[in-house]
């Protein structure tokens, strides 16, 4: 007696899947992002404790190396920056025509969350490339200290990187929170408009405490 198998297609199994797995690298897209952005606002922190004295900085530095946070940052930072790129990628507009339908699409419907979009797809690459540039100049560089940082900034024209890097990184941070927020039901419509006033008072001091410390660095 044998027994015959069949394979019957059924397409909204697929579509099922397909939903599933989407909604899982949604998830972990803002999972890591999220991750990036609180790694992100500590940084700023860190580096503007310059602000307050070259020792200060060093002191704050010393402090998370003997706890060897610096070392989990080395590993993680990268593995979070990589997977959020991986996740991120699969709705980023890479082909010519897919950028030209996303800004007609942009200019016609006028739409705030639009534009933000746009900018997230824009800001990331950016990011990406500049990103990789700073850690992979800083990761081998040993603990952070005020005097290694300042002449790095100081050198080589460094000081141009920082200063697209500092605005950016800030701007995809906070609206990819905002964003993150409104598609998860976080932040709700009638909340919306305080949502992004915040957004914008967080982006403006992170942006002024980053380029005040990169002023600190370059004059030290």
């Amino acid at each position: 007696m044998s027994t015959s198998f069949v394979l019957v297609d059924r397409p909204e199994v697929r579509r099922l899947s397909r939903s599933r797995a989407d909604a899982l690298w949604d998830l972990i897209q803002v999972l890591s992002g999220l991750g990036l952005a609180l790694f992100l606002a500590f940084h700023t922190l860190l580096t503007a404790s310059v602000l307050l004295g070259a020792r200060v900085l060093d002191a704050v530095a010393g402090g998370l190396e003997a706890i060897h946070l610096d070392t989990l940052a080395h590993w993680s930072v990268p593995v979070l920056f990589l997977v959020h790129f991986v996740a991120a990628a699969r709705k980023v507009p890479f082909r010519w025509r897919e950028q030209q339908a996303l800004w007609a699409q942009a200019r016609t419907l006028r739409h705030a969350d639009t534009w933000a979009w746009v900018f997230q797809a824009v800001s990331g690459m950016a990011v990406l490339l500049l990103g990789v540039i700073h850690m992979w100049t800083t990761i081998g560089a040993g603990a952070i200290q005020a005097a290694s940082s300042a002449a790095r900034v100081q050198s080589d024209g460094w000081v141009i990187l920082y200063l697209l890097l500092a605005p950016l990184g800030q701007g995809h941070a906070v609206v990819g929170v905002y964003r993150a927020g409104v598609k998860w039901g976080v932040f709700q419509d009638v909340h919306r408009a305080q949502v992004v006033r915040v957004g914008l008072f967080v982006l403006g001091g992170g942006v002024l405490l980053s380029l005040a410390a990169l002023v600190r660095y370059a004059t030290l």
